[in-house]
């Protein structure tokens, strides 16, 4: 049953709440300096930060938990998501219930503990996550755009949480990036079998239309990220005019991306989420974790020892 349960909040999926710690990131708030002149964790704000990515974990997990149930029946025909915990038997219905209640209440309190701004971004995130399970998310193209906004909430919330100003070319490049990344999502859904019968909206979809608004918001993305890394307050913030160095694993990341639920990546049969192929491809992990050793070391002027 516990098993169960820990696959029906779907911890893999967290990974996107990364995006609560991008106003804390992009704002050189990592580090402090001490009286030595020494660098030193902001413990302060990265602990704020770590405390709000975990309230978002967990009201995630309530969100996927609540989908789940009201998609029990459509589940049960999907070749692969018919071995979700609720669709499967593996967690009873009252039970799913109870866990996905106990999040919400937990997480929201922790939510206004942390910053009443951050609760209320938090429970709008929830409430527009209620209205995309049970109405929103069968009408085509707005349910992306729905998903766009969970993305651009959690770096809102990231802000609150840590009293980081945010930045406009953030707030962009994150609706465009998760533009990117829902579009890719319904493309990979469309390859599937029963794809209609599992999520109404898909029937609205077509390969070529998906293909189109992948190509533009995977552009759109780029160019914002290109024009971020050169504007002057950018460059000025952060004391350097080398972040445009980043841009090349950017591009990487977003092509490879598109390998990926496109089918041309190689890779054989494909995972039940873009997450699960993002997270499980190589080039693509080993591109952004060498992406972040990057940002940090141009951000806050890493230098190799002597």
């Amino acid at each position: 049953m516990l098993r169960g349960i820990l696959k029906m909040i779907r911890p893999h999926q967290w990974v996107k709440n990364l995006f609560v710690l991008a106003p804390m990131f992009f704002h050189k708030d990592i580090f402090t300096t001490t009286k030595d002149g020494v660098p030193a964790l902001n413990l302060a704000v990265t602990g704020r930060a770590g405390a709000a990515t975990l309230v978002f974990c967990l009201l995630a997990g309530a969100v996927y938990t609540i989908n789940d149930l009201v998609d029990v029946e459509a589940d049960r025909v999907h070749p692969v998501k018919r071995n979700r915990p609720i669709a499967s038997g593996a967690v009873s219905i009252p039970m799913a219930k109870l866990v996905a209640a106990g999040l919400v209440l937990f997480s929201l309190a922790a939510a206004f503990a942390i910053d009443w701004r951050f609760g209320a971004v938090a429970g709008l995130y929830f409430v527009e996550n209620l209205a995309y399970s049970f109405k929103l998310k069968n009408v085509a193209f707005l349910d992306v755009s729905l998903i766009s906004l969970g993305f651009v909430l959690r770096v809102i919330a990231g802000g609150f949480a840590t009293g980081t100003p945010l930045s406009g070319y953030l707030l962009a490049c994150t609706a465009l990036l998760a533009l990117f990344l829902g579009f890719g999502k319904r493309r990979h859904e469309l390859e599937g079998e029963h794809a209609a019968k599992q999520r109404a909206a898909l029937k609205a979809y077509t390969p070529e239309s998906l293909n189109v608004a992948l190509a533009l918001t995977g552009l759109a993305t780029a160019g914002t990220y290109l024009a971020y890394t050169l504007n002057p307050k950018t460059q000025a913030l952060f004391n350097t005019d080398k972040l445009w160095l980043t841009v090349p694993f950017t591009m990487f990341g977003i092509g490879r991306f598109l390998m990926l639920v496109s089918g041309r990546a190689g890779r054989g049969k494909k995972a039940e989420s873009p997450t699960q192929e993002m997270l499980s491809d190589v080039p693509f992990v080993l591109n952004l974790v060498v992406w972040i050793v990057v940002v940090v070391a141009i951000v806050y002027r890493l230098r190799p020892g002597p």
